[in-house]
Protein backbone atom coordinates (compact mmCIF):
# COMPACT_ATOMS: atom_id res chain seq x y z
CA UNK A 1 0.00 0.00 0.00
CA UNK A 2 1.43 3.52 -0.80
CA UNK A 3 1.50 5.91 1.39
CA UNK A 4 -1.41 7.87 -0.04
CA UNK A 5 -3.34 4.93 0.03
CA UNK A 6 -2.69 4.51 3.92
CA UNK A 7 -3.24 8.24 4.70
CA UNK A 8 -6.78 7.47 2.83
CA UNK A 9 -7.58 4.10 4.41
CA UNK A 10 -6.35 5.70 7.92
CA UNK A 11 -8.80 8.68 7.48
CA UNK A 12 -11.63 6.76 6.20
CA UNK A 13 -11.32 4.15 9.27
CA UNK A 14 -10.90 7.27 11.56
CA UNK A 15 -14.18 8.93 9.80
CA UNK A 16 -15.86 5.84 11.01
CA UNK A 17 -14.93 6.43 14.26
CA UNK A 18 -16.32 9.42 14.69
CA UNK A 19 -19.90 8.94 12.56
CA UNK A 20 -20.12 6.05 14.85
CA UNK A 21 -20.64 8.79 17.90
CA UNK A 22 -22.50 11.05 15.94
CA UNK A 23 -25.03 8.94 14.80
CA UNK A 24 -25.91 7.46 18.63
CA UNK A 25 -25.66 11.23 19.86
CA UNK A 26 -27.46 13.42 16.88
CA UNK A 27 -28.81 11.21 14.89
CA UNK A 28 -30.45 7.66 14.65
CA UNK A 29 -28.97 5.80 16.99
CA UNK A 30 -29.59 2.23 15.05
CA UNK A 31 -27.97 3.76 11.95
CA UNK A 32 -25.22 2.77 13.44
CA UNK A 33 -25.34 -0.67 11.89
CA UNK A 34 -24.55 0.67 8.75
CA UNK A 35 -21.29 0.97 9.59
CA UNK A 36 -20.55 -2.46 10.29
CA UNK A 37 -19.89 -5.34 8.16
CA UNK A 38 -22.79 -7.72 7.23
CA UNK A 39 -20.76 -10.32 9.84
CA UNK A 40 -19.56 -7.43 12.09
CA UNK A 41 -19.93 -7.55 16.20
CA UNK A 42 -19.99 -4.63 18.95
CA UNK A 43 -19.18 -6.33 22.74
CA UNK A 44 -18.40 -4.98 26.32
CA UNK A 45 -16.17 -8.34 27.56
CA UNK A 46 -15.58 -8.84 30.94
CA UNK A 47 -14.93 -7.24 33.16
CA UNK A 48 -18.29 -5.56 31.72
CA UNK A 49 -21.28 -7.01 31.29
CA UNK A 50 -20.18 -9.73 28.42
CA UNK A 51 -22.53 -8.48 26.08
CA UNK A 52 -22.01 -9.13 22.62
CA UNK A 53 -24.01 -8.03 19.84
CA UNK A 54 -23.46 -9.87 16.24
CA UNK A 55 -24.88 -8.83 12.84
CA UNK A 56 -26.34 -5.87 11.30
CA UNK A 57 -29.74 -6.50 12.32
CA UNK A 58 -28.66 -7.18 15.85
CA UNK A 59 -26.80 -4.25 16.31
CA UNK A 60 -29.38 -2.24 14.63
CA UNK A 61 -31.92 -3.42 17.38
CA UNK A 62 -29.93 -3.30 20.01
CA UNK A 63 -28.37 0.46 19.24
CA UNK A 64 -32.13 1.25 18.35
CA UNK A 65 -33.52 0.14 21.86
CA UNK A 66 -31.84 2.78 23.49
CA UNK A 67 -34.13 5.10 25.64
CA UNK A 68 -36.16 7.69 23.90
CA UNK A 69 -35.57 10.50 26.48
CA UNK A 70 -31.46 9.62 26.95
CA UNK A 71 -29.54 12.55 26.21
CA UNK A 72 -25.86 12.07 25.33
CA UNK A 73 -22.66 13.40 24.31
CA UNK A 74 -19.17 11.42 23.62
CA UNK A 75 -15.78 12.77 23.38
CA UNK A 76 -13.46 11.38 21.42
CA UNK A 77 -10.07 11.21 21.04
CA UNK A 78 -6.32 9.78 20.99
CA UNK A 79 -7.71 8.04 17.75
CA UNK A 80 -5.02 5.72 16.38
CA UNK A 81 -4.99 3.77 13.40
CA UNK A 82 -2.94 1.23 11.84
CA UNK A 83 -3.63 -0.18 8.25
CA UNK A 84 -2.90 -3.73 7.79
CA UNK A 85 -1.66 -5.49 4.59
CA UNK A 86 -4.30 -6.70 2.29
CA UNK A 87 -5.02 -9.84 0.52
CA UNK A 88 -4.40 -8.05 -2.67
CA UNK A 89 -1.81 -10.01 -5.21
CA UNK A 90 -0.62 -8.41 -8.69
CA UNK A 91 -3.52 -8.88 -10.46
CA UNK A 92 -6.43 -8.20 -7.98
CA UNK A 93 -8.94 -5.35 -8.19
CA UNK A 94 -7.99 -3.00 -5.85
CA UNK A 95 -11.86 -2.35 -5.31
CA UNK A 96 -12.54 -6.14 -4.75
CA UNK A 97 -9.73 -7.55 -2.35
CA UNK A 98 -9.61 -7.28 1.32
CA UNK A 99 -7.23 -5.01 3.53
CA UNK A 100 -7.82 -4.57 7.29
CA UNK A 101 -6.90 -2.01 10.10
CA UNK A 102 -7.12 -2.15 13.75
CA UNK A 103 -7.63 0.97 16.15
CA UNK A 104 -7.61 2.41 18.91
CA UNK A 105 -9.82 5.77 20.05
CA UNK A 106 -10.51 7.07 23.44
CA UNK A 107 -13.98 8.27 24.94
CA UNK A 108 -16.05 10.19 27.63
CA UNK A 109 -19.59 10.24 27.72
CA UNK A 110 -21.95 12.44 28.83
CA UNK A 111 -25.41 11.02 29.49
CA UNK A 112 -28.47 11.78 30.87
CA UNK A 113 -31.90 10.13 30.36
CA UNK A 114 -34.96 11.84 31.08
CA UNK A 115 -34.20 14.76 28.82
CA UNK A 116 -37.63 16.67 28.14
CA UNK A 117 -35.71 19.60 25.68
CA UNK A 118 -34.30 21.91 28.48
CA UNK A 119 -30.65 22.25 29.15
CA UNK A 120 -29.33 19.90 31.33
CA UNK A 121 -26.72 21.01 34.31
CA UNK A 122 -23.10 19.33 33.39
CA UNK A 123 -22.15 16.79 35.20
CA UNK A 124 -18.97 14.62 35.18
CA UNK A 125 -18.68 11.85 32.59
CA UNK A 126 -20.57 8.62 33.09
CA UNK A 127 -18.21 6.69 31.44
CA UNK A 128 -14.10 6.89 30.37
CA UNK A 129 -13.01 4.29 28.47
CA UNK A 130 -11.45 3.12 24.82
CA UNK A 131 -13.04 1.27 21.70
CA UNK A 132 -10.45 -1.38 20.11
CA UNK A 133 -11.78 -1.36 16.79
CA UNK A 134 -11.40 -3.76 13.61
CA UNK A 135 -11.67 -2.54 10.63
CA UNK A 136 -12.34 -4.01 7.27
CA UNK A 137 -12.54 -2.67 3.49
CA UNK A 138 -15.58 -4.17 1.82
CA UNK A 139 -15.92 -3.59 -1.95
CA UNK A 140 -13.69 -0.51 -1.61
CA UNK A 141 -15.69 0.72 1.33
CA UNK A 142 -14.17 0.78 5.02
CA UNK A 143 -16.42 -0.57 7.59
CA UNK A 144 -16.24 -1.84 11.41
CA UNK A 145 -15.43 -5.22 11.19
CA UNK A 146 -16.13 -5.50 14.82
CA UNK A 147 -16.04 -2.75 18.15
CA UNK A 148 -14.90 -3.73 21.45
CA UNK A 149 -16.01 -1.08 24.75
CA UNK A 150 -13.26 -0.93 27.22
CA UNK A 151 -14.69 0.76 30.54
CA UNK A 152 -12.48 1.28 33.31
CA UNK A 153 -14.60 4.22 34.78
CA UNK A 154 -18.26 3.96 34.77
CA UNK A 155 -21.42 4.86 36.50
CA UNK A 156 -24.92 4.75 36.33
CA UNK A 157 -26.79 7.28 33.82
CA UNK A 158 -28.81 9.83 35.62
CA UNK A 159 -32.24 11.44 35.59
CA UNK A 160 -32.68 14.87 34.79
CA UNK A 161 -34.15 17.24 37.42
CA UNK A 162 -32.00 14.99 39.85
Amino acid sequence: MDPLERLLAERACERLVIDFVHRLDLGDPSSVAELFTEDGWWQWPPPGDGRRVAGRQAIAAYFGSRPPDRLSRRVMSNILITVGGSDEDADADPDTAMATATGTSYFQTYRVDGYAGEMVPAGAPVQVGHYEDVFRRVAGRWLLASRSLVLPFGGATPRAGR
